[in-house]
């Protein structure tokens, strides 16, 4: 496994911070914008980036995330040009953390080994399958070791110990903690109630849990990490600013980031 998320970790632990991940579509609103997009994440101050590859049925998806994949499909873009779009961002961000959120078609389709070979020469550090559970999880995990690639699995203040005991195993990199039922979007508002489970990961031995879906604003951000996150994940509110401005989106992206990285500054932050 790489050693890009362990290092990010460590220095914000040394700092008393929490990490804050980017989340976009990869090919939205084009190829072309998608790398000036990507380098406004970074401008901004995300700590660790996390993408989607564009896929017609994308469960764990909300309405802005879903139209976001659409509009991506709706000019061509393949799974190929994504692996493209991201080989060229790490050339440009060599130290900065890069997770693939996606779907088990999307990897069956290539092949497993072969998706996950595909995501390690193009730089890529993690990759979640958000539709295969974690009992079911094996066969994906091992492809992942196979090619250096951290398996991220997803966690839910509903999930029995057993199977936390099994995220805790089979994971690296980050845990993906959902801050919410349902699926991704800032429109719900969310609610925390993770101490529990953070307790869990932590006695499990998990990695670092990190928290996402409906993650809008500075509020949000300060409320997980003193939960005991040690990072959040913010999606759909990016996408929205991607859907209103088009291409010309990357001022309005960095100044968001820079905002909600702000709130990260908690001291004292325990980050194990």
């Amino acid at each position: 496994m790489t050693d890009r998320y362990a290092m990010m970790f460590d220095r914000l632990r040394g700092a008393g911070e929490g990490a804050f991940g980017a989340f976009v579509i990869l090919g939205d609103p084009g190829i072309d914008a998608t790398g000036t997009i990507l380098d406004a994440l970074v401008e901004g101050g995300a700590d660790m980036i996390e993408v989607g590859i564009p896929f017609s049925d994308p469960v764990a998806d909300g309405p802005t995330i879903q139209a976001a994949a659409e509009r991506a499909l709706a000019q061509g873009v393949t799974t190929a040009d994504c692996f493209a779009m991201l080989k060229a961002f790490r050339s440009r961000h060599p130290h900065v953390p890069v997770g693939v959120l996606t779907y088990a078609n999307l990897v069956l389709a290539r092949g497993r080994d072969a998706f996950y070979r595909a995501a390690a020469e193009a730089g890529v550090d993690s990759v979640l399958v958000a539709d295969v559970p974690a009992f079911e999880a094996a066969p994906f995990v091992q492809s992942a070791r196979d090619h250096a690639i951290a398996p991220v699995l997803i966690a839910a203040t509903n999930t029995p110990e057993a199977t936390l005991q099994r995220i805790a195993l089979l994971g690296q990199g980050y845990t993906y903690c959902v801050a919410r039922a349902g699926v991704t979007g800032a429109e719900t508002e969310m609610r925390l109630d993770h101490e529990g489970l953070l307790a869990a990961l932590e006695r499990e031995g998990a990695p670092p849990p990190v928290l996402g879906f409906g993650i809008s604003t500075p509020d949000h951000v300060r409320a997980a990490l003193a939960a005991g996150a040690a990072g959040v994940i913010s999606g759909s509110a990016i996408v929205r600013l991607i859907e209103r401005d088009g291409a010309e989106a990357g001022p309005a992206i960095k100044a968001f980031v820079s905002e909600m990285r702000g709130a990260c500054a908690i001291k004292g932050l325990a980050v194990e």
